[in-house]
């Protein structure tokens, strides 16, 4: 029996490693067949997708309410609980919820909307007044006699020919494709918004059942893994899998509340500052927030030029509050919301962002922290259990010098 398992796991192992020399193979090597087909997988399983993610980030609120209808409901039966009652509080928890999250949404478009056409509108009419802006800006440093004027002069007739040849073999064909492919972007771009919106309705649906449930998916999920694997590797697994969903329970819906309060607050300073396109520069600064370290970067520079093309000296007003509302954010409201949810230096976000944005663009930058600290997390786990077997320290300090250490202990018992 023992042998008949031992040729069973060596099977299983050989078949595991052809398979993944086959998806090295076809990925690097081949028209990358699999990824292709978990693109169009991802894509028929976008509204499940799409529920998961509602489900997650309201689960909290969810809980939040049942615990107080509970409360409510035991205090008004004095103790008596009848059948279904749960089920019930379950379902009206989760119908408040949706209710809610509908009413904010529709408030702040209702609110923010209008607004951002009108800025819209306003900055497509001013823009050929931009434009002679700029021009005539451009014209009268060429046409001084200044060092700066005489430099730019004689950079553009250095770069001249070549770039009028990058426009012709290059930025014209570009062109001539986009304005022959318009047509169809138009429709493509039509269709995705009804597919984004079909998706998330069905998503919503989806999302009201997962949260109505959750307790049973989540014991059936235990359930199948204890039953795979040994109890102690079970163990392991769903010990892990609870260190995953607090770092990303706690930086993905942190970071999301952060970045509202700073468009919030930040939509509040421009119209107490009358700033132009108060409303997009709120939203965009909002949006961008979600990325950490550099978010608020990305979001200021084009914010920072809209204005200044209406005003320098507004402009100015504005860099210096998002200065402050960044540093607010940074030193009150960020470590009040997220803590030490991930648990990794400022020098590794860096990195995870560069990593994640070079993978995954913006969504890559958002998430590419939590996968980090995950990662982190499973690191250090495995790398101190091997430490402690060897009955060896896991603080990383007393490593620094332990090579110095270990050669004098033998120079010590000589001595003695």
């Amino acid at each position: 029996m023992e042998e008949r398992k031992q040729y069973l796991r060596l099977g299983l192992t050989l078949f595991l490693t052809a398979c993944a020399i086959l998806v090295f193979y076809d990925t690097f090597y081949m028209g990358g067949t699999l990824q292709s087909f978990t693109t169009k997988l991802i894509r028929v399983l976008a509204p499940v997708l799409y529920g998961f993610v509602m489900a997650y980030l309201l689960a909290p609120i969810v809980n939040w309410l049942e615990r107080v209808l509970t409360g409510e409901a035991d205090r008004a039966l004095k103790g008596k609980k009848k059948a279904g009652s749960k089920r019930w509080l379950r379902a009206l928890s989760i119908l408040l919820t949706w209710a809610f999250v509908i009413l904010l949404v529709y408030l702040l478009m209702v609110m923010l909307i209008p607004q951002l056409v009108d800025s819209i509108t306003m900055l497509v009419n001013n823009a050929e007044n931009y434009y002679n802006k700029i021009y005539d800006w451009a014209s009268g440093l060429f046409k001084s006699d200044s060092e700066t004027g005489s430099w730019a002069a004689s950079l553009i007739d250095q770069y001249y020919d070549v770039a009028l040849d990058y426009l012709k073999s290059h930025i014209l064909p570009w062109a001539q494709s986009m304005i022959t492919s318009l047509t169809g972007g138009i429709w493509s771009g039509i269709w995705g918004v009804v597919s984004f919106l079909k998706n998330t309705i069905v998503g919503i649906i989806v999302s009201v059942y997962m949260l109505a449930m959750k307790e049973r998916s989540a014991a059936r999920c235990a359930k199948l893994i204890y039953g795979v694997f040994r109890e102690d590797r079970a163990q392991l697994i769903i010990k892990g899998t609870r260190k995953v969903d607090e770092i990303f329970s706690g930086f993905v819906r942190g970071k999301l509340l952060d970045s509202l309060i700073i468009g919030i607050l930040c939509f509040i300073g421009c119209s107490i500052l009358k700033l132009p396109y108060t409303p997009l520069v709120s939203v965009i600064v909002g949006v961008t927030n979600v990325i950490p370290f550099f978010g608020p970067f990305i979001g200021a520079v084009p914010s920072a030029f809209l204005i200044l093309l209406v005003s320098p000296v507004k402009c100015l007003y504005f860099i210096i509050f998002v200065v402050i509302l960044q540093q607010l954010d940074g030193n009150v409201i960020g470590p009040k919301i997220l803590g030490g949810s991930t648990g990794i230096s400022s020098f590794w976000v860096v990195v995870a962002i560069l990593v994640g944005g070079g993978f995954g663009g913006l969504p890559g930058m958002f998430l590419g922290v939590p996968v980090c600290a995950c990662l982190h997390a499973l690191l250090k786990y495995v790398i101190d259990g091997r430490l402690r077997r060897r009955n060896m320290p896991t603080e990383a300090y007393r490593y620094v010098e332990r090579d110095r250490e270990t050669d004098r202990q033998p120079e010590e018992e000589k001595r003695e």
